[in-house]
């Protein structure tokens, strides 16, 4: 059952897509908590002044990168909630891998954004303490 291509493919697509983001926002708490402590980060990404524009897209970058990997986690819980809600060493692992492929973007958010703020404001950082 492929789609035709077209706008009327695009425009399916993007109902699809926001049909998602309303699932996940509904129903996965964790991605809501997730928006909730992305979206102050990814409004200072645009509102701290003298970042070029490779920064400021680097920095908000690793944030949607954080919840690009929820809304995967959270597909693979549900596929393997929706095959059998038994306990199962196999869905165990999918559920486990996909949740530290969360905690590493999060990992990697985390990083990018010492490093860029580390080396613009190390110097003043370091003399705090020295």
């Amino acid at each position: 059952m492929k789609s035709k291509g077209g706008l009327q493919r695009i425009s399916r697509a993007m109902g699809y897509t926001v049909e998602g983001l309303k699932a996940a926002y509904k129903h996965e708490h964790a991605f809501r908590q997730e928006v909730f402590a992305v979206a102050p980060f990814a409004i200072a990404a645009w509102a701290i002044p003298d970042l070029s524009a490779w920064i400021r897209a680097l920095l908000f970058g690793s944030l949607l990168l954080i919840l690009i990997v929820e809304l995967l986690n959270s597909s693979i819980e549900a596929n393997t909630d929706h095959i059998s809600l038994d306990r199962h060493p196999l869905a165990k692992r999918a559920k486990d891998m996909g949740s530290a492929a969360v905690f590493l973007a999060i990992v990697n958010a985390v990083c990018v954004w010492s490093c860029v703020f580390w080396t613009l404001y190390g110097d003043t950082i370091w003399r705090w303490f020295v």
